[in-house]
């Protein structure tokens, strides 16, 4: 099977549609699939709900999805540097389900493992576990929480072989490995593809089993989420 595609407009052909959910991997802007949020947006499907980490900032990542109100509902642990994003949900015009950080990563990792659902002592007590089933293990109280099995996950990757074995660059790993286990249909951007066997076995973060479609950005533009700058003393 030929799991390369020209373009990210390509590789979403025929997989996206309103309505879906859609999990996009990154940590804030470190690994996002720049491309294929690109053309997502382009290809003007609405009424998404999104699994984030985050909800990128205004003009980039996420955040152009936000604009153009192709997303209905995020799901995310982090809504900071968005001001578009504040807006719309100030305004009830965005619905958002806050969860904790390692809570969302859990709901990825075992929704891709087939399981709907476990118990964590994460946001107990708090407006995280209203309306949700409380169990008590060992003395101690618990929330269920159900997993996330998205319809596509968007997934951006340093090097994948033409099988789909995957190898994530250091911080851009984070959220990316779950969400392509979880998704039904997994895309991959990568900067670079090569043969099978080019990746050392012990070098494959993830197996190509689990990637359907694969799509070569080169040259992503990898932009830094708050830029510092220390001035130099006497210069």
């Amino acid at each position: 099977m030929n799991k390369i595609f020209p373009s990210a407009a390509e590789a979403l052909q025929g997989v996206v549609a309103d309505g879906q959910l859609i999990a996009v991997g990154g940590f804030g802007l470190c690994g996002i699939p720049e491309a294929l949020i690109e053309a997502l947006k382009d290809s003007g499907v609405r009424n998404l709900t999104c699994i984030s980490n985050n909800a990128g900032v205004d003009g980039f990542g996420l955040g152009k999805l936000l604009e153009t109100r192709q997303i209905k509902k995020m799901i995310a642990s982090y809504v900071g540097e968005n001001k578009e994003f504040e807006r719309q949900y100030l305004a009830g015009e965005l619905a958002l389900e806050f969860t904790p950080q390692g809570t969302l990563a859990e709901k990825l990792r075992a929704g891709g493992a087939g399981i709907p659902a476990f118990f964590t002592r994460t946001g107990v007590g708090t407006m995280v576990a209203e309306g949700k089933e409380l169990r008590e293990f060992d003395g101690e109280t618990y929330v269920m929480e159900r997993s996330l099995v998205p319809d596509v996950a968007l997934v951006k990757a340093d090097v994948a072989d033409k099988s789909g074995n995957l190898r994530f660059n250091l911080t851009a790993r984070n959220f990316n490995p779950a969400a392509a286990t979880a998704g039904k249909v997994c895309i991959v951007e990568v900067e670079k593809i090569v043969e099978v066997g080019e990746i050392a076995p012990d070098d494959v973060h993830l197996p190509g089993i689990y990637v359907h479609r694969i799509v070569l950005n080169a040259n992503p533009e990898k932009r830094i989420e708050k830029r510092t700058i220390t001035e130099t003393k006497g210069a």
